[in-house]
């Protein structure tokens, strides 16, 4: 059995295996190719032949390396909705006596999806929530551009009302005269995008608020 080419190198320089060729090893005889050709199967027994990839140095001394963002990149569904089970936005109320979450319900919503007797789903939302003595929650900062009133015991949503523009800020509420008013600011733009303007609504409480719906109505 003739012995494996497997390896060759480790046993014989490249001048020992051209001599073989020219003049033959034991019961092997002389191999009669031409000298391009006897340099060609010499470059394929020692691997000769195989390009390998270039390896660029790395420098002694880079430098500083800086970094820039590549953008806000959202993970959305083919619908342009968030790639996440719902609800894609909540309102929590926690007590900062235990740290326990005392409830937790949708903030905003697509009116589309809502129409198709999907539960609301919550939005994406960039705001911030007040807490008035009286017991109500406001919050806006929803795509759907709704400012909402919820009720403090239970979370459930009593009054909404859409803005001209997204309120992305927490309201601020203030007395004139013994009436509680509230008030935010209505820009849109932002992360969410949409229209932008340059607006400020307030709305008057009503002497009672009532606990459950029919919704209030805020003057």
């Amino acid at each position: 059995m003739a012995p494996s080419l497997a390896g060759l190198g480790r046993r014989l320089s490249e001048s020992q295996v051209a001599n073989i060729l020219k003049t033959g090893r034991n019961s092997m005889p002389p191999i009669e190719i031409a000298e391009d050709d006897r340099g060609d199967l010499l470059k394929f027994l020692f691997d000769q032949d195989i390009v390998r990839s270039k390896v660029e140095p790395t420098p002694v001394n880079p430098g500083p390396v800086s970094y820039e963002p590549s953008g806000f990149d959202k993970l959305l569904d083919a619908h342009g909705y968030p790639g996440s089970r719902p609800p894609w936005g909540t309102l929590n109320a926690i007590d900062l006596n235990t740290g326990k979450l005392v409830w937790k319900v949708p903030l905003g919503e697509y009116e589309e999806l809502t129409r198709q007797g999907i539960p609301k789903t919550g939005t994406e939302n960039f705001g911030g929530a007040m807490v008035t003595a009286g017991g109500l929650v406001f919050c806006a900062g929803t795509r759907d551009l709704e400012i909402r009133a919820f009720d403090k015991e239970n979370g459930s949503e009593l009054w909404n009302y859409k803005l001209p523009y997204g309120g992305y800020a927490p309201p601020a509420t203030y007395e004139v005269n013994g009436r509680q008013y509230i008030v935010i600011a209505a820009t849109g733009g932002g992360k969410l995008g949409g229209d932008v303007g340059d607006t400020y609504v307030a709305f008057a409480l009503p002497a009672e608020i009532p606990r459950s719906k029919p919704p209030m109505e805020l003057n």
